[in-house]
């Protein structure tokens, strides 16, 4: 029994060796310590630091700093940054670069106007200590990023800003760095800025070149292997990370610049961003927090005065400079005060570049203790600072309504929102349950609902179980997704009405159809069968027919008819095919007369849609086919259409499915029938066959018609 408690006395020796049970001490206080403090209204990440603090070696010793842990702080440290420009809203930056390139002018400029004369005159350093010191001020890390994502402001313009100056910054302070470094040993010649420049073409060309277009291949080949994906994303980031390195740069501008290269094959709703988001968030960031917290030294503050003090200036020169850029950002781009508030939080927590500038420094003699310790405080200071101020703000702006496409959606639908998604293939269901996974409204309460529908015959239980069971599996899709999944599987003697009885039994508004590849499509489908779907099923119908991974498209070619605009389901697909092209980060060229075209900017506007729209007014929809040269191979063609008797619906509008099969078999493509009012027939003649007596109807006008031609000519 003594040897027992002998050997449990060794394992829990200060500090602990055990690799499992150091894991198991971080995992705890990664699920306990935000519980705890959210009690006190204090930021979970404030309890991280706080708890490296506590169990670091300069705290109760408890841990160490070892290389495991060290692994997991630098895992963390490049999935912040990885995260942040894998969620960077492309379209909105483009459109709002100038002020991106501003703030990071300002946030880059006055820390360091206003840091260098500070530390030169009243710290009395040298010129090298002085100057890279100061651009210590400027770098920023988003430690604070995880309080935005969480609240879902992600794509908020103040956002946009702020990430986008952190490419800025960053890369600024960094090149300063090796700079200093050169000037300090007498080696700064022409050579080193020549191999700088070069060698960062050559990191970029890599990057936006080359990664692209092997991770797109990566993603059609391999679609169906999910996990090969995040493995795929993940040596990505770590071989960016070590290529910046090689490049002459902290590793740090690789992972984000890897975020940017994978922005738009990776849609923010995906399972596939899920899984990135879920294991950082649970696991590699929380890590890199504690870690910072284990590099505080609190005993500095009682070894005297110089360090008080210089640690004192620091921090007030670091904090004071940030806020006087978010304000400047903010009076001058007209933001709200909650806005230049969140912009302050995220540019005001130092950890990471500021490590990486202090610790380089110090290593080399630049810098001595007393700078090193101030800085490690400034850190610990500007991230309770920047956590307490971006949770504030980002609190405010989600009472006020800016939340992410919180006025897209909520202009447009409701959380009633339901989208079906009848099946006749399970096998190619996978890219139809992707739109429709992309397309779905995270307000939405309701799931995705995947219906197939078995024939009435003797094999009919046992063929709606094997369905049921197929079907199953996509359940988990959803949840890889965060998106629920309903499975309903029924018997119906006729397909169309048994999806259209489906629709109004489970109150759906979406209808997603897939678009077989056999022959005699259009007239086996947009034929009879078709016509009964439309005239029984009051709903907004897309049918799909994706020729490549929906991820792949660059572009949306979006054709939408003279008077669309005044059909109920006007805002309902506008809506989606918004949320679409937010989602690819593609370009939406729009064929539209000029009334449409003003309803879709007044659209826009109204919900305060940042779009990548290109308008091109267009009216001779008999001769579409004219614009066939404009479109690519990778374009996603979208269609929409009206059904007979609408407003508008035109003769022109029926040869255009053939067309579309025909001559855009190589494009993926989408055709969209909106909501109408009013359009439904009586319940009791809903297995009746519309089509083929609306067409006899059709021919008994063309026969009267002629016969009154007859009449006049004679």
């Amino acid at each position: 029994m003594n040897e027992f408690f002998n050997h449990l006395a060794r394992e829990f020796q200060t500090p602990l060796q055990n690799p499992v049970l150091i894991f198991s001490l971080i995992l705890l206080i990664i699920l306990l310590s935000p519980i705890l403090l959210k009690r006190l209204n204090i930021p979970g990440i404030i309890g991280l630091i706080i708890s490296g603090v506590i169990i670091g070696p300069k705290g109760l010793n408890i841990l160490a700093n070892n290389s495991a842990i060290d692994l997991f702080s630098t895992i963390g440290l490049l999935y912040i940054m990885f995260i942040a420009g894998l969620e960077l809203d492309l379209v909105e930056f483009k459109s709002n670069k100038n002020k991106s390139i501003l703030f990071g002018i300002l946030t880059f400029i006055f820390p360091l106007s206003i840091g260098f004369p500070v530390v030169y005159y009243i710290l009395g350093y040298d010129f090298n200590a002085s100057f890279l010191t100061a651009s210590m001020f400027a770098t920023h890390t988003l430690v604070a990023y995880p309080i935005v994502s969480r609240f879902g402001i992600s794509k908020n313009l103040a956002v946009a800003v702020t990430v986008g100056g952190t490419i800025l910054t960053d890369t600024g302070v960094l090149i300063i760095l090796a700079v200093i470094m050169k000037n300090a040993s007498g080696s700064l010649t022409m050579d080193f800025w020549y191999k700088l420049i070069i060698s960062l073409a050559i990191f970029s060309a890599i990057m936006f070149l080359i990664v692209p277009r092997i991770a797109k291949w990566f993603f059609s080949k391999l679609e169906s292997e999910k996990h090969a994906h995040y493995i795929f994303v993940l040596a990505v980031v770590f071989f960016a990370s070590f290529l910046a390195e090689v490049a002459g740069v902290e590793k740090i501008i690789g992972a984000f610049v890897a975020g940017l290269a994978l922005n738009k094959l990776i849609p923010h709703s995906s399972a596939l961003m899920n899984r990135i988001e879920f294991i950082g968030n649970s696991l590699f960031i929380p890590f890199f927090l504690i870690s910072v917290g284990m590099i505080v030294d609190v005993s500095v503050l009682l070894s005297g005065n110089t360090a008080l003090i210089v640690a004192g200036v620091l921090t007030v020169v670091a904090i004071f400079s940030k806020y006087i850029a978010a304000l400047i950002t903010q009076l001058v781009f007209k933001f709200s005060k909650d806005q230049g508030l969140l912009i302050f939080g995220l540019s005001s927590s130092h950890a990471a570049a500021t490590l990486a500038v202090i610790l380089v420094g110090h290593n080399a003699g630049i810098l001595d203790d007393n700078i090193l310790n101030g800085t490690i405080i400034l850190i610990l200071i500007t991230c309770v600072v920047a956590s307490f101020a971006t949770e504030k703000a980002a609190k405010n702006m989600v009472l006020s309504g800016e939340s992410d496409n919180i006025n897209l959606e909520t202009s447009t639908l409701t959380n009633s929102e339901h989208i079906l998604l009848p099946v006749a293939n399970v096998s190619q269901i996978d890219r139809n349950l992707e739109l429709a996974m992309l397309i779905k409204d995270k307000k939405a309460a309701n799931p995705i609902s995947i219906l197939n529908i078995v024939p009435n015959d003797q094999e009919s239980e046992k063929n709606l179980l094997k369905s049921k069971m197929k079907l199953e599996e996509y359940v988990k899709q959803g949840s890889a997704a965060e998106t629920k999944i309903n499975v309903i599987t029924t018997i119906d003697h006729n397909v169309m009405s048994g999806i259209s009885r489906t629709a109004r039994e489970i109150l759906s508004d979406i209808i997603i159809i897939g678009w077989p590849k056999e022959l005699g499509f259009i007239q086996r489908i947009m034929g009879e069968k078709m016509d009964i779907l439309l005239a029984s099923a009051d709903k907004t119908i897309l049918i799909g027919n994706s020729s490549k991974n929906i991820v792949a498209h660059k572009r949306i070619v979006l054709f939408v008819p003279p008077f669309a605009e005044l059909e109920k389901g006007f805002n309902i697909w506008l809506s989606k095919i918004s949320k679409l092209s937010t989602e690819l980060s593609a370009q939406t060229v729009v064929y539209a007369n000029s009334k449409t075209i003003d309803a879709f900017k007044l659209f826009n506007n109204q919900n305060q849609v940042v779009s990548n729209n290109n308008y091109v007014e267009f009216d001779s929809w008999e001769d579409m086919l004219v614009l066939s040269r404009d479109i690519k191979d990778d374009d996603l063609i979208v269609f929409v259409t009206a059904r007979k008797g609408t407003l508008s619906y035109q003769n022109d509008l029926e040869s255009i499915p053939n067309k579309l099969e025909k001559y855009f078999q190589r494009n993926s493509k989408i055709i969209i029938y909106p909501k109408q009012q009013d359009n439904n027939i009586s319940e009791d003649y809903e297995d009746l066959a519309a089509g083929p007596l609306a067409k006899g109807i059709e021919t008994i006008g063309k026969g009267i018609e002629t016969i009154l031609k007859g009449v006049g000519k004679s």
